[in-house]
């Protein structure tokens, strides 16, 4: 994979402006955008989890309940939903760079997204011009490897680089909403890598996962149905829940919204050329910027020297700029490379526990 100059990037793989249906920021009010930030931090694991975000706003949970149902009806809230930890339920997952045909990416784009664990999907300014993560399920067949051979080969890749993650530093989407530009470019507390090792879980477990997953209900309960479908008390639920927390098997569970919608029509990935040595130092300083949802250390190349990898959400490609410019400032790692996404493909949470991984192999490569 060649490196990327800024500008290579500018004058050949540039983002392309395309007229997407729902893709302009909506108008908010400054409560919407109060909700939002406490929707996205910790939902709470209680009975009647919007009472408490009512007191973090001010105003009563039935005025909550229908400002966050009206966000979801007006595509601002993609979804409400728990968010369990892939790696710690023992999936297998990485991010992917393949280089695909320039002028016709959407038929590669259709052939990688309809695999299941193919949860983000991005046409991005570069050679290497598609950009996904996947996931393959404990036990299976084809394994990643396996897995990426067949979608090389079905999609036309002319070549497809692996990206695992070596060390997590941070994973946690959470747009600031109420802030601007300075917010976003400022650094907080750093944090220590994240764990990444598989955690024990069983059947109960599993099955807790399968009833919560996916959109969560918008009323006083949410947590009510999920518990009535496996049968026992609400609270014997959310202790469970808190308890998979403890675990690391659930990270949180949240809002996800639509990022354009929501204001953030710009993302860059910016790459970091950063000395052995210091990895351990830096990654946690960079990840540490608020406007930073994800920042990872990676394999390294001849052709690819950027080790750390930060994901950068603005509400525009000048905000990117600034929380990576403030990373440089801070940390005094100057050579960097941004790629900014020009089409969202696919955006999803993989649901965990289904038969559609063993549907795919079994269709795509006969095991």
């Amino acid at each position: 994979m060649a490196s990327v100059s800024s500008e290579k990037a500018s004058a050949g793989f540039g983002p392309k402006l395309r007229a997407r249906k729902h893709g302009a920021a909506a108008p908010l009010d400054d409560l919407d955008k109060r909700l939002l930030n406490l929707m996205q931090g910790n939902f709470p694991i209680a009975p009647r989890p919007y009472q408490h975000v009512a007191a973090g706003a001010g105003i009563s949970e039935q005025e909550t309940i229908a400002r966050i149902q009206n966000l979801l009806d007006e595509r601002i809230i993609r979804q409400v939903t728990p968010i369990f930890d892939t790696r710690a339920l023992g999936y297998s997952s990485m991010l992917v760079a393949a280089k695909v045909d320039p002028q016709n990416p959407w038929r590669a784009a259709n052939i990688i997204n309809a695999h299941p664990g193919v949860s983000h999907n991005y046409l991005r300014n570069h050679e290497f011009n598609i950009w996904f993560t996947i996931a393959t399920e404990p036990g299976s067949p084809l394994g990643l490897d396996g897995t990426l051979e067949v979608l090389a080969r079905e999609a036309g890749a002319e070549s497809v680089r692996q990206l695992p993650t070596l060390k997590l530093f941070k994973i946690r989407m959470d747009l600031e909403m109420e802030g601007g530009t300075e917010a976003l470019a400022k650094a907080v507390e750093a944090q220590p890598p994240a764990e990444t090792e598989p955690q024990p879980y069983d059947e109960f477990d599993a099955a807790v996962i399968r009833a919560t997953q996916g959109d969560m209900p918008i009323m006083p309960e949410p947590y009510g149905p999920a518990a009535e479908t496996l049968g026992i008390p609400q609270q014997e639920l959310l202790a469970h829940l808190e308890q998979m927390q403890e675990r690391r098997l659930l990270r949180r569970v949240a809002a996800i919204l639509y990022h354009r919608r929501a204001g953030f029509s710009a993302n860059g990935m910016g790459v970091w050329k950063v000395p052995d040595a210091r990895i351990l130092e830096l990654g946690p300083r960079m990840a540490a910027f608020r406007g930073i949802s994800h920042c990872y250390q990676r394999p390294t190349y001849a052709d690819w020297p950027y080790s750390i990898f930060t994901m950068a959400h603005g509400r525009s490609k000048e905000e990117c700029d600034a929380i990576l410019d403030s990373i440089a400032s801070e940390t005094g790692i100057t050579e960097r490379s941004t790629l900014y996404s020009s089409t969202e493909f696919k955006k999803i949470r993989l649901l965990y526990f289904t038969d559609e991984h063993r549907v795919w192999e079994r269709e795509h490569a006969g095991v």
